[in-house]
């Protein structure tokens, strides 16, 4: 249904049973797929991709252009998976010539008052709490949990099923399947509760924690630490996937314990 106290511009492509409820505005260059709702007083932008069964809650703004000074209008998307939600005032901008889009996966939570900036990439099923603020070219794996009110500094990346606390202050990589609390952010175990939900085997569980106990607890280097994992410590996926990530880090991993 779409509501005639909307603005719609005429060559936006949206889907016929999606819901718009009054004072939205949907500009040109828009695409909506199947089953979305989107509520009163959001506003999407140029670029915007938004997929299937999609809820956009009021005062949300989608593809906006980038805060970058960089940016010189080009072309670019902001995307939304399906199923995901994105709660109120909460902002996706578009990408910049870096990247061309921001990409919000499928199945996510992205609540109040979050910011995603521009050219970050945000994988599947992650849940981002209310005020958390992703600086640009931020990516976040699969199913990471995101603490309410956590900065994240541009170009860092999170791993996949990672748990953030609260208030954190991120300028490093975080690899996957850990937590990070503490003043400043450090390691702080894994997250095995987050694990057991999704189906990881106890087995599993003891290999991932065996690692980073020869890379947080061992006095090793991180580079030391890696070459005693591979010698030491059976190929499986999820260790492969945490040597690939730091080996790929950019910034850095984060600090151990202190």
């Amino acid at each position: 249904m779409k509501q005639p106290l909307a603005y719609i511009h005429p060559e936006a492509k949206i889907a016929s049973n999606v819901t718009i409820d009054p004072f939205a505005t949907i500009d040109r260059n828009v695409e909506i797929g199947e089953g979305t709702h989107i509520g009163s007083n959001v506003t999407i932008m140029e670029g915007a991709r938004i997929g299937k069964n999609c809820r956009i809650f009021p005062g949300a703004v989608i593809s906006a252009i980038p805060q970058d000074l960089k940016f010189r209008g080009e072309n670019t998307l902001a995307i939304i998976g399906d199923n995901t939600t994105i709660r109120e005032c909460a902002t996706v901008n578009r990408g910049t010539a870096s990247k061309g889009k921001t990409t919000v996966g499928n199945n996510c939570l992205i609540m109040a008052y979050v910011h995603v900036a521009h050219d970050c990439k945000v994988g599947d099923n992650v849940i981002i709490a209310n005020a958390s603020q992703l600086a640009g070219e931020v990516e976040v794996d699969n199913f990471a949990i995101i603490g309410g009110g956590t900065l994240i500094h541009q170009f860092s990346h999170l791993g996949s099923h990672v748990m953030i606390q609260g208030g954190a202050l991120i300028n490093k990589d975080i690899p996957p399947f850990v937590k990070a609390a503490r003043d400043p952010i450090a390691y702080t175990g894994i997250n095995s509760i987050g694990l057991r939900r999704r189906g990881f085997t106890n087995e599993q569980i003891r290999e991932i924690q065996e690692i980073y106990r020869v890379l947080y607890m061992s006095q090793l280097n991180v580079s030391d630490a890696l070459e005693r994992i591979e010698a030491e410590l059976p190929a499986t996926k999820e260790r492969d996937e945490i040597i690939e990530f730091i080996r790929n880090s950019k910034r850095g991993i984060l600090r151990g314990y202190v």
